[in-house]
């Protein structure tokens, strides 16, 4: 009985965790689809995810921070989004992200700015010296260069994808051989009957003659 018990509870434990690595995945996957759409380096955008909630949507802050993105849920609803849809937590997260970049120009101070606030940066113009913060800055930078070196799953399944879309170059045709105009015969003068040549009161009728153009 009691190694019947034990075995339903591994049983429960491996499946739970299979649920868990799946939901991972997909949330990874969702995290790197909305960061290229909405312009933002999918790595920078994964570390930032794993850094605040370690991918969990079911993550909250002592501070009220929810969602995988950790926002306050004032702050995604003043950007038009619900902090507490998976969806509109990871977009609202990935465009505070980029909110903060715009504003400060580079990866460390947007960084500081989404975990201490723009108000605070602006003031010591620099990352502020907060250990949270500078904790913060530092860990999702190492996990950057991380994922730029080894690039997760969902990266490289982006990618691949990105790839497979792409349109397929066309063969190239070659051009049509220009039409030749015909070469006018030139008429030697000297051959020319006079009685054909008309004259009107002696003064010989001007003859225009058009150029005839080809349309290629």
């Amino acid at each position: 009985m009691r190694k019947l018990v034990l075995f339903a509870i591994t049983l429960v434990l491996m499946l739970t965790a299979q649920v868990q690595a799946a939901d991972t995945s997909t949330i990874k996957a969702t995290i790197v689809k909305h960061a290229i759409e909405m312009g933002v380096d999918p790595a920078i955008a994964l570390s930032i995810a794993r850094t605040e909630s370690g991918y969990r949507h079911e993550a909250r802050s002592c501070h009220g921070a929810v969602g995988v993105f950790q926002l306050m849920p004032s702050t995604a609803k003043r950007m038009g989004f619900n902090a507490y849809a998976l969806n509109d937590n990871i977009k609202a997260g990935i465009m505070y992200y980029k909110m903060m970049y715009k504003m400060f120009g580079s990866m460390e101070l947007a960084l500081a700015a989404y975990n201490a606030g723009p108000g605070n940066v602006k003031r010591y113009r620099a990352v502020p010296p907060y250990a949270e913060t500078k904790r913060f800055v530092s860990k999702i930078m190492a996990d950057y260069h991380h994922l730029k070196a080894n690039p997760d799953p969902a990266m490289k399944a982006a990618a691949k994808k990105a790839v497979s879309s792409a349109p397929k170059p066309q063969p190239k045709v070659s051009a049509a051989p220009k039409p030749v105009a015909p070469v006018p015969k030139v008429v030697n003068v000297k051959e020319v009957d006079a009685a054909a040549v008309e004259i009107i009161d002696e003064t010989p009728i001007e003859l225009e003659i058009e150029a005839t153009s080809l349309a290629i």
